[in-house]
């Protein structure tokens, strides 16, 4: 692989999804990217890039991005998070609303953030009994249809379980199988839809939202594509409702559209 390949892949991929690769990424490149191009009977990656800018490729750049897409994921990842929402935010809304809750989990690779929104939602009716009369309803989405058919499929290996899921909750809304794996129980999945989005894609598509949860994906964007992201999720935020992003995110240069709340530990932004 040359510079002058990679180049052009990496060019790519960011018009693509909005993934940026730096320059020391090449051996993330050769890895993913093998088997595919032997699949395709492309000699490198020039001719690979040939093909993709092809008209009716689309199932191969679905394809790419998803072989390139990292998904990494566990269950309620940082902890405060969860415990702001259920909390601080859950009471909120349910006070200043009482009808439908809409959450919207964005990269929600194999299904881990929204199940836990979702375990989150049932311990806080439990304890709120009459409260989001309308119900509540979790729009998780992700680039990667495989990661997308997994989750919602709903089954886990007891591996995937063991990061970050207490044992309470296993027994509570998992229901073990004959072959050892254990599936998310109905009333946890009943919440949930999946659909495919490219979060480069239209927002119009998605409605409004009470709660956006989009944590630990936009590190992989450009600075100029991250706030633009951001301002068009603000457009699908209600007014004072939140959005959290992960630890190592941060909010800067849009304080016209979003208040940061400090919390300790963790930090949301409400939009104005």
């Amino acid at each position: 692989m040359n510079g002058a390949d990679f180049s052009r892949f990496a060019q790519f991929l960011e018009e693509s999804c909005g993934i940026v690769l730096s320059e020391n990424k090449q051996y993330l490149v050769q890895s993913r990217l093998g088997k595919i191009l032997q699949e395709q009977d492309c000699s490198d990656l020039s001719a690979l890039v040939a093909k993709l800018t092809r008209p009716g490729m689309s199932a191969l750049r679905e394809q790419v991005i998803d072989a390139m897409t990292t998904n990494e994921t566990l269950w309620f990842r940082d902890a405060h998070p969860y415990e702001l929402l259920r909390d601080r935010v859950l009471p909120e809304l349910s006070e200043q609303r009482g009808g439908r809750l809409r959450i919207w989990s964005a990269a929600c690779s194999t299904g881990q953030e929204p199940y836990s929104l979702s375990m989150i939602l049932s311990e806080y009716r439990e304890k709120h009994r009459g409260t989001f009369v309308s119900g509540e309803e979790i729009v998780a989405t992700d680039i990667s249809t495989s990661v997308l058919a997994q989750a919602r499929e709903g089954v886990y290996e007891m591996l995937a379980l063991g990061r970050g899921l207490s044992p309470e909750r296993k027994c509570r809304f998992f229901q073990e199988r004959a072959d050892g794996s254990w599936e998310v129980q109905r009333e946890i999945k009943a919440r949930v839809r999946f659909q495919q989005f490219n979060l480069l894609g239209q927002y119009s598509v998605m409605g409004r939202f009470d709660i956006i949860f989009c944590r630990n994906v936009l590190i992989y964007f450009s600075s100029e594509r991250k706030l633009e992201i951001l301002r068009r999720m603000h457009g699908c935020l209600k007014p004072g409702g939140y959005l959290f992003l992960g630890a190592s995110e941060s909010l800067s240069g849009l304080s016209d559209l979003y208040e940061m709340v400090h919390c300790r530990p963790g930090i949301m932004y409400r939009a104005l």
